[in-house]
């Protein structure tokens, strides 16, 4: 039997008494949009830690094209083809766009210590590696329409054009599954269209499958191909958008809830 793209089984971890998630499980295929709903403290973000490799789960299995991944370590997770946004956003400030998306290569950069010290010249190993990266951070930028704030402050940059940059490092990590958490939280509604338009964008021209946790019920309504809802840790339906959205536990909990 083949197995699933990506796959988790009975995912359960615990903090103390409180049971974070309970025997979470489902499956993704190749190039789809699968999201995950559930009200604050739901325990969607503790799913994507435990993902990532941040959080070692107490019992389940999380496989990524066959081979399970809840034991290894973040940046092995990373290498495998795994990233990730954050909720809050996670750039240095005091960087430009180009230096915060470059350091999304840092995975695939072949200098050490020793190489870049002796970086004397184009004709160096170090020089040439980092150009290389430099021209796939460049393709990123074009693709997002970010030439414009390419050499500014991240930290002075709108909050929408952040949200964009983290994107965009997540991407130069070139993963296979991308691993997003609530994209457009804080977003107006132009921002979110945006956000939207990308997030396909990144699905069809890209090929990159994508696992989206976002408050934005509409959104996800149109734009995933299936969505699960959990609720205290625990699923509470797994289906395509308009069986989700007419279940009876999910419009008590989750329908009309604010962003």
């Amino acid at each position: 039997m083949e197995s699933s793209f990506f796959q988790v089984d009975n995912l359960s971890i615990s903090f103390g008494g409180i049971k974070a998630l309970q025997d979470v499980s489902f499956t993704m295929d190749r190039g789809e949009i699968f999201s995950v709903i559930g009200p604050n403290g739901a325990g969607k973000t503790t799913l994507f830690n435990c993902i990532s490799g941040l959080y070692k789960p107490n019992h389940g299995d999380i496989r990524f094209q066959g081979k399970k991944v809840d034991n290894e370590k973040p940046d092995i997770i990373a290498k495998m083809g795994i990233a990730r946004t954050f909720q809050n956003i996670e750039l240095f400030s005091n960087m430009n766009t180009m230096e915060n998306i470059m350091l999304g290569r840092h995975i695939h950069m072949q200098t050490g210590l020793f190489h870049g010290m002796t970086m004397w010249g184009r004709s160096s190993f170090a020089a040439k590696d980092e150009i290389q990266h430099r021209k796939k951070v460049e393709e990123i930028i074009d693709f997002l329409e970010l030439q414009n704030v390419r050499d500014k402050f991240v930290g002075a940059l709108p909050y929408g054009t952040q949200k964009l940059i983290e994107l965009g490092r997540a991407l130069a990590l070139e993963p296979t599954l991308l691993l997003l958490d609530e994209p457009c939280a804080g977003m107006n509604s132009e921002e979110k269209q945006d956000m939207i338009f990308w997030i396909k964008d990144i699905q069809d021209d890209l090929g990159i499958t994508i696992l989206l946790i976002e408050h934005d019920m509409k959104m996800v309504m149109d734009i995933s191909s299936r969505v699960l809802a959990i609720n205290f840790g625990k699923p509470v339906t797994l289906g395509i958008p308009q069986e989700v959205q007419q279940n009876e536990e999910v419009l008590k909990a989750y329908i009309g809830e604010g962003d």
